[in-house]
């Protein structure tokens, strides 16, 4: 076995791609695939339209009608006064409460009054058609009622006044809608509905129903004011009356006539007595003063009273003291040239003694009228104060009696002014009750509409074809990327990294009975072709070394390996001997394909030495063939002996070419056994049925286990739709019949 030749498992696993454009959306590719799929998309569009246009024209036609209303910022002022009932707002908020209004249920009932809805046949439920199909009458007719009286009560009184006129006013509300236009104070009345008179009738009835509900509303108000004024005008008068009357009730008791005719004295005598105080009390503390050093000087003698401030200060004391000096003066004079008993010192002495006596008396006087003056200042600081105090307090009681009696006049004051105020306005919303203005009006009147708005039927039909186009694309689409299968041999060769040695044409149905004969009988030009083409890459593979045994396997059952077995056999036994041994000992099919008599010996006789080799060969045509023989309950012990490969190495020496036809891969373990004793495997691939993955496990446990994969054949190809992939492999065999058609 030439190592060389074998694909290595590191070439397989993990499967890379090696093609560096798979990341790049082939165009061309999906050109081809939606190009293939024209007719189907264009089948769909076709259909949908078809439908969309029988749709379209059973639909019930609907009119528009619009009405235009103006909310204004503010009532109108009829008045001077401002309105009792103002509900204008500048903001935002006050439209979006005007659009609430618009779509309260209140309107929708004035409207269905107005208009008698009721009883429009398009309202009415009694006026409308009964239903084709009715579960409740079909119940009752098969007798059913009678085994559940209570389920299936009859009610031939049918719908309440009360619950007709409800889903009048529902469908009503569902049919009319009310939106701003745009940043402006405009709002916009819109009704949809079959009927296009009444459309127009509703949207104007709409408009002028909300104009009368806020001229009632504003009249409601006014009343309502107008009766709680009177009410309240009522306790005001009460409460005025009463503030008068407490009023009046402490003058009386105070005794006073008016404030300004309080006896009082003002506020600037009692700054004068204070003022007149503060003097005295000054003066009292001087003449206090006076006295005490007076009386501090009392017991030293003539002397120290008359070294005291207050009394040397004194006009006669200084001058009896100059008197006294002077008498002194002329005794010191005198006794330095007379003595004693001298008449003129007997003189001096009695004038100093006349002058000393009368300095003391005058010094008495003095200290006498300091203390008279302490006296009176004492006295007339207590007179003032007493009467300062007694001013004090009564100006403080004037004071709280004015503060009492300014509340209770500010009391009635405020009561008569509330009441004046209410007895105006009462009277101003009397006078003006029957005059009201609503805050809103008709710019535009709803017209009857002429061509129906809805349904648009070209637009319609468009949307339905474009999108029918888009979903045809789009399934196609999808379709191909869900399709997880091998449709080319570029998918093989990319995902596998193994190369293809043979393109298998699909046979029609008719023949696949005889596919196994098909090469022998050559009926199919095309399929014979591809067979050549197989054995020709099996031969072209192996000339340096010829590789005798074959094994062909594939994924899972149905794939055509025993097809492709046998056919192979077929092409090589016109160049080579050939023999075709069938190892599949758990599902063997060449017995039944090429109707060998039942219990024919073949390989698993062989092994087990139940047969001779003559015994398990036949031949058909040139091909030598081994069946699977009798089926044993061991057939992978049977391939995993040595007599096996022994019967092998006798085999080679007979014949240029053995094909082993093996079980599937991922259904038991029995070609890995086999690959083992291989030369060259050939690994069938059904197009566009086994998933990648699959064929990618199976390939990747042969080569873990060493299996010589040759190569892939890709089987049962539809050449026509082979084309939507861009590959052509039809105009290959082209010379060689026609295409057979795919299997449904």
């Amino acid at each position: 076995m030439n190592d060389i030749q074998r694909i290595n498992a590191e070439r397989v696993m993990p499967f890379r791609n090696t093609n560096e454009d798979d990341d790049v959306i082939d165009l061309v590719k999906l050109g081809s695939v939606l190009w293939q799929a024209k007719w189907n998309i264009a089948a769909l569009v076709v259909i949908v339209t078809m439908l969309a246009v029988v749709a379209v024209l059973n639909i019930k036609p609907l009119f528009w009608a619009s009405a235009t209303l103006m909310i204004e910022e503010k009532n109108p002022q009829v008045l001077s006064f401002q309105q009792i009932y103002d509900p204008a707002d500048t903001t935002s908020e006050y439209l979006q409460t005007q659009l609430g209004l618009l779509q309260s249920r209140a309107l929708a009932e004035r409207v269905v009054n107005e208009l008698d809805l009721t009883r429009h046949p398009l309202f009415d439920p009694r006026q409308q058609p009964q239903p084709l199909f009715s579960l409740r009458g079909m119940i009752k007719s098969l007798g059913v009622a009678e085994f559940a009286p209570g389920l299936f009560h009859d009610d031939d009184s049918g719908p309440s006044e009360q619950d007709i006129f409800d889903q009048v006013t529902q469908r009503v509300r569902d049919m009319v809608g009310v939106q701003l236009v745009g940043k402006s104070k405009l709002l916009a009345i819109t009704v949809e509905m079959p009927d296009a008179e009444l459309a127009a009738k509703i949207a104007n009835a709409w408009a002028n129903g909300f104009i009368e509900s806020q001229l009632d509303a504003s009249l409601d108000m006014s009343l309502a004011t107008t009766s709680w004024m009177n009410s309240r005008l009522q306790e005001l008068r009460g409460k005025l009356k009463d503030a008068e009357n407490t009023l009046q009730a402490y003058r009386e008791s105070e005794g006073l006539v008016d404030v300004d005719g309080v006896a009082t004295i003002s506020a600037n005598e009692l700054s004068m007595t204070g003022n007149r105080m503060i003097d005295a009390r000054r003066a009292r503390a001087e003449a206090e003063s006076q006295y005490r050093q007076v009386q501090a000087m009392n017991s030293g003698g003539l002397d120290r009273l008359a070294s005291v401030p207050a009394v040397l200060g004194h006009p006669l004391i200084q001058q009896f003291k100059g008197e006294v000096a002077k008498a002194q003066a002329k005794v010191d004079e005198l006794s330095r040239r007379y003595g004693d008993k001298h008449p003129a010192m007997v003189a001096a002495r009695s004038d100093l003694a006349a002058a000393t006596a009368s300095l003391q008396s005058q010094v008495e006087l003095v200290v006498a009228g300091i203390e008279r003056n302490y006296q009176l200042a004492q006295a007339n600081e207590s007179s003032l104060n007493k009467s300062f105090n007694s001013n004090k307090a009564q100006i403080q009681d004037i004071s709280r009696k004015e503060f009492k009696l300014r509340e209770l006049q500010r009391e009635v004051d405020s009561n008569r002014v509330l009441y004046e105020t209410f007895l105006t306005r009462l009277k101003e919303t009397a006078a003006t009750s029957d005059i009201n203005s609503s805050n809103a009006r008709v710019v535009d009147k709803a017209i009857v509409p002429i061509k129906p708005s809805k349904p648009r039927k070209s637009m319609i039909v468009s949307i339905a074809a474009v999108l029918a186009a888009v979903m045809g694309i789009g399934l196609t689409l999808l379709f191909e990327a869900l399709n997880n299968t091998f449709k080319s041999t570029d998918d093989v060769e990319n995902k596998l990294n193994v190369p293809v040695f043979g393109v298998i044409p699909m046979v029609a149905k008719k023949k696949r009975q005889q596919i196994a004969h098909m090469f022998e009988q050559n009926e199919d030009k095309r399929f014979c072709e591809s067979i050549r083409t197989l054995r020709t890459s099996l031969v072209l593979s192996d000339l340096d070394t010829p590789r005798q045994i074959v094994l062909v396997t594939s994924s899972v059952p149905g794939e055509g390996k025993s097809s492709i077995a046998s056919n192979l056999a077929f092409s090589i036994a016109h160049i080579e001997k050939v023999l075709l041994i069938d190892a599949d000992l758990r599902r063997p099919t060449m017995a039944r394909n090429f109707d060998f008599p039942v219990g024919t010996p073949g390989l698993a006789n062989l092994i087990a030495g139940t047969a001779k080799l003559e015994d398990c060969i036949r031949t058909v045509g040139n091909v030598d063939m081994m069946p699977a023989g009798m089926v044993p309950p061991n057939p992978q012990e049977l391939l995993s002996s040595s007599r096996l490969t022994n019967i092998l190495d006798l085999l080679k020496t007979r014949y240029q070419r053995i094909i082993i036809d093996s079980p599937p891969t991922q259904a038991v373990s029995d070609s890995m056994l086999l690959a083992t004793i291989s030369n060259a495997l050939l690994y069938v691939v059904r197009a566009e049925s086994t998933s990648i993955p699959m064929v990618q496990k199976g390939v990747g446990q042969l080569l873990q286990n060493n299996a010589p994969v040759t190569g892939v054949v890709l089987n049962q190809v539809d050449l026509r739709k082979a084309k939507r992939y861009g590959y052509s492999y039809s105009n290959y065999y082209e010379n060689y019949g026609e295409t057979p058609q795919p299997q449904r």
